[in-house]
């Protein structure tokens, strides 16, 4: 990924918050045949190994998990994330040299990619994706509300996806590279949308040396 030093971050709890926040990942590896990717939801554990290990699962058709992986995979997790229309810069008014782009936070983890298959890993992964999910609702469901041999099928028609990381690239694009003028005008701009992501976004724009919020 590139990361313009304005845009790094480098700050291991946001990175982790990032990934925690992200409801659907994109797992991507290289093989012989060429890359390949698949979207999925991923969990971070970080009690394993020193940046913490990636959980998820792929659909046993899915061919990914049959081609051998060439060097590290790679897990893309993305942020709130806007559209910035120039309109908003006053930047605009006074010589119009302005463009449109994008303000997001991305976070990239690297790492060996593990497939397995053994029905007790499967459930374990499974159910701790289920309860990270489903937690949130008011009458959240358990894979234990489902009969035990329907489970048992499904299981069969999955593979485990185990990513210990062994690095992580953050971004966090949030107009630093602006007029303090310029970031006042695109907080104000995305804060009036009717998106709540926009809106989401307006809180992470920060005036000209603030500190880094997590």
């Amino acid at each position: 990924m590139y990361v313009p030093p304005a845009f790094k971050n480098d700050d291991v709890e946001s990175i982790r918050a990032t990934i925690h926040a992200a409801r659907l990942a994109n797992l991507v590896t290289a093989t012989a045949d060429g890359p390949i990717a698949t979207p999925l939801p991923l969990f971070l554990d970080e009690n394993e190994c020193e940046h913490g290990v990636l959980y998820g699962h792929i659909a046993r058709a899915n061919p990914q998990w049959r081609l051998p992986p060439v060097g590290d995979g790679l897990a893309i997790f993305m942020g709130p994330e806007a559209y910035v229309t120039p309109s908003w810069y006053a930047t605009k008014q006074q010589t119009g040299k302005v463009v449109p782009t994008w303000n997001y936070v991305a976070v990239h983890a690297y790492g060996p990619v593990e497939f397995f298959q053994e029905s007790e890993r499967l459930r374990d992964v499974v159910t701790r994706l289920t309860n990270k999910h489903e937690r949130p609702r008011a009458n959240p469901w358990v894979v234990a509300d489902a009969p035990a041999d329907y489970i048992a099928a499904q299981l069969r028609g999955i593979v485990g996806v185990r990513i210990p990381v062994a690095r992580f690239e953050g971004k966090r694009k949030m107009s630093q590279n602006r007029t303090e003028v310029d970031r006042v005008g695109v907080m104000a701009g995305l804060a009036a949308s009717e998106d709540p992501q926009d809106r989401e976004v307006a809180t992470l724009i920060q005036p000209a040396g603030a500190s880094r919020r997590p």
